[in-house]
């Protein structure tokens, strides 16, 4: 049965928080959630519990036989690779968490394993769905800011900042080579490049592992760092990663400097939009009377009714679905090739680290 003519039928593989937020983004997004995978067959049936779905599968081959036609990888980072070539192999869309791969080469293979399969295959770069970022991204485009003349920003947690603190991220077998940067400064250069409409090409970086030791275990993946870049325009930024900032929950701000207007965003506030002239400033509040037609979009709330990062999940999802059903790409959306660039933004950020914060070239491809 065509999917335009019946409900999405998904999968979640993983039952941890993140297949939770998947797990209700589906749900919202009407899907029905036929079976969900654990860590082990004896899991299966407390991921299906956590997800929302119908049942718990023991094993990703079973789940992958059964009637579905969305994947939701949910898995460790080290495990993206194999989970879903399967199921692309198995002839199934994905949805796959970031980093799309532990490698900029392994990512580039998940892309052009995707476009061969003809699949939908995204990643959850899911503060592209805040609407106020696409109100910044529509008025930099309409040429509000004059000349951008400058990006900065940061993106601070705190979760890992005690000497016990401890995830299955720390470990560089699990997680990959980055931590910090490939989960949380991904998602900042991400952002930054999708408002601007410009991509970073040189980028000079530091590490620093605070905490050498967790639980016994050496720690060889970093708990921030910084970067300093230059963009294809010329354009000059700066931002700081860390997981270690006592206080920041999930701090992610942008700043973004112009001739004209400047443009400031808090993804801890994010229904407002700052915007700075040198006559006076004025702090946007999301309406969705007053929005741009992209950002009324994605819009899902009346002003006044905090919208947050659980909308924004489920915007992306409600996307994702939309071009498996229409064979569309809704504006926006971040697949395979959005995964695939954070891959190589991360692996310039780690040769750069390695070279004593030489200022090291972003591969295109």
């Amino acid at each position: 049965m065509s999917t335009t003519a019946r409900k999405l039928r998904v999968g979640i593989v993983g039952g941890g928080f993140m297949g939770q937020v998947h797990g209700r983004s589906a749900l919202v997004a009407g899907a029905d959630v036929v079976g969900a995978v654990g860590s082990s067959p004896e899991r299966a049936e407390a991921a299906a519990g956590a997800t929302g779905a119908a049942r718990g599968f023991a094993t990703l081959d079973e789940l992958l036989a059964a009637d579905i036609d969305v994947v939701h990888v949910c898995t460790p980072n080290n495990t993206h690779l194999p989970v879903t070539l399967q199921a692309l192999e198995a002839g199934k869309h994905v949805i796959c968490e970031k980093p799309l791969a532990t490698s900029a080469k392994d990512a580039s293979g998940l892309l052009a394993a995707a476009t061969e399969a003809g699949a939908v295959a995204t990643v959850p770069f899911v503060y592209r769905y805040h609407p106020m970022v696409r109100e910044l991204r529509t008025r930099i485009a309409e040429g509000e800011a004059g000349q951008v003349t400058s990006l900065h920003g940061s993106y601070l947690q705190d979760w890992l900042a005690g000497e016990n603190d401890q995830n299955w991220r720390v470990d560089d077998e699990a997680g990959g080579p980055s931590r910090a940067f490939a989960d949380i400064g991904s998602h900042w250069c991400d952002l930054t490049e999708f408002v601007t409409g410009d991509r970073i090409t040189e980028i000079s970086a530091q590490l620093r592992t605070i905490r050498a030791t967790r639980g016994g275990a050496v720690v060889r993946t970093e708990d921030l760092a910084s970067a300093q870049f230059r963009t294809a325009a010329g354009v000059i930024g700066t931002v700081v990663v860390s997981q270690v900032a006592a206080g920041r929950k999930n701090r992610l701000y942008l700043e973004v400097s112009g001739t004209e207007s400047s443009f400031g965003f808090d993804q801890e506030d994010p229904d407002r939009l700052w915007v700075g002239r040198r006559a006076a400033s004025q702090l946007l509040t999301r309406d969705p009377e007053t929005l741009s037609p992209p950002a009324a979009r994605v819009n899902r709330l009346p002003a006044g009714h905090a919208q947050g990062y659980q909308d924004a999940f489920d915007s992306f999802v409600a996307d994702t679905y939309a071009a498996v059903r229409d064979d569309d790409h809704p504006d926006g959306l971040p697949d395979f090739a959005a995964g695939a660039r954070s891959a190589r933004l991360v692996d310039a950020v780690l040769r750069s680290a390695a070279a004593d914060g030489a200022w090291t070239t972003v591969e295109n491809h």
